[in-house]
């Protein structure tokens, strides 16, 4: 029998994972990787500031589609196939041994992402994967009961073919799949930072405080976490988890709308007063400005004093009860206009693509189409960060070889 033939569009987590384990599983399978620009595993290369978040420390797959603003239904029967612990055995049966950190985030003890990435092209090697640089797909069609793909360089036929080419932030960008039959969600934007008009709070840039609560105002949408104040305006783990969970309805906003943030959870307006009063109290011969117990920057905590319209050299025993008032609504909510937003590229995905109800959870197979596969971020399915992207590409990638193997070889 001639050699049956598996095309990979894409050179990402989820296109290597699905190519490697298909060329492990099925021996006498052709497996051919097409990545269109000149650079392979290039999101795993920056995720982490260069460490690479695996994945995240969580074995309830209740507990994981949480962190999943779209897709979660989906991924609940994934996940059931192939989880994070199963991650974790794949790397370390490979000597690639991964450490959690006390977020849950993990990363291989390296602390490189460069362990990932030659442990991926140590796998294509030894399985013989066929890799094609600057080579982009631009159609694909079924004839006589196989693929003809049109890509940059040459027309391929394929017995099976896994699309894992990423997230497309423009809808005229699925043209190509879109005659397949298939239907897409929207594509927009997701974890990305936002821009404030601010100079004075941007004029502290740098500084990041461990745990605030940001609330996108007029909306239930709200999270806690680090913030880190930038130049532009704010980043940071609640910045980027409210991004992921307002993507379409900030993209309604034109990314124009207002936050609150509390520099100082879990104390609101009213319960922060006692403890102002206590201070009061214990501090009462010291400048305002000079004293927190909130264990907030110096700077940010003198930034706050001001917005506040206390005068530096007021000292804790002269604090009126108005300016006191003023304080505990400064230090619980904080009001900020945000105009425009900012890729935060080492974590930023797409929210929208390939329609779920047209894929099998359980194979990654298209429903219209017998023979074609998706796998990661071209599918509607997107996480918050913390390593939750990378279990999905890990956990389609898989799910798509092991389909593959069993059918085409």
């Amino acid at each position: 029998m001639p050699t049956k033939t598996l095309v990979v569009a894409g050179g990402g987590a989820a296109g290597f994972f699905c190519a490697v384990n298909a060329a492990r599983l099925s021996p006498g399978l052709r497996v051919v990787i097409l990545e269109k620009s000149g650079k392979l595993l290039s999101k795993v290369k920056v995720s982490g500031g260069g460490r690479c978040n695996v994945t995240h420390q969580c074995h309830s797959i209740t507990e994981m589609i949480k962190c999943y603003p779209r897709g979660a239904s989906f991924l609940k029967k994934s996940f059931h196939h192939f989880f994070t612990s199963d991650v974790i055995e794949w790397f370390k049966s490979r000597g690639v041994k991964l450490k959690a950190e006390p977020d849950g985030r993990m990363f291989p003890v390296s602390n490189s992402s460069q362990t990932i990435i030659d442990c991926l092209l140590a796998e294509s090697e030894k399985y013989a994967v066929e890799l094609r640089m600057h080579t982009a797909l631009k159609s694909i069609k079924k004839a006589a009961g196989r693929w003809v793909l049109h890509t940059t360089g040459e027309t391929l036929i394929a017995d099976a073919v896994c699309i894992a080419a990423g997230g497309f932030p423009k809808p005229d960008q699925f043209s190509w799949l879109l005659e397949t039959g298939h239907t897409i969600s929207m594509p927009v934007p997701s974890l990305f930072t936002f821009n404030l008009a601010d100079k004075a709070i941007t004029g502290l840039m740098g500084i990041a405080v461990e745990n605030v609560q940001v609330k996108i105002a007029g909306t239930k949408l709200v999270e806690n976490g680090s913030l880190l104040i930038t130049h532009w305006g704010f980043s940071g783990h609640a910045i980027l988890r409210l991004s992921a969970w307002g993507a379409r309805l900030l993209a309604e906003k034109e990314y124009a709308f207002e936050v609150l943030v509390n520099w100082c959870p879990p104390y609101n307006e009213t319960s922060v007063i006692p403890l102002l009063l206590n201070m009061q109290d214990i501090h009462s011969s010291r400048k305002v400005i000079n004293k927190n117990e909130f264990g907030l920057p110096a700077r940010l905590w003198e930034h706050l004093i001001i917005e506040s319209g206390i005068d530096e050299d007021c000292k804790w025993g002269n604090l009126s009860a108005k300016l006191r008032n003023r304080l505990a609504r400064t230090l619980c909510s904080s009001v900020f206009r945000v105009n425009g937003k900012a890729t935060f590229k080492e974590e930023f995905v797409t929210a929208g693509g390939i329609s779920l109800g047209e894929i099998d959870a359980n194979s990654m197979e298209s429903k219209l189409a017998p023979g074609l596969y998706f796998a990661g971020e071209i599918m509607d399915v997107d996480g918050i960060t913390g390593g939750y992207n990378f279990q999905h590409a890990w956990t389609s990638g898989y799910l798509a070889a092991q389909s593959i193997s069993k059918k085409h070889l």
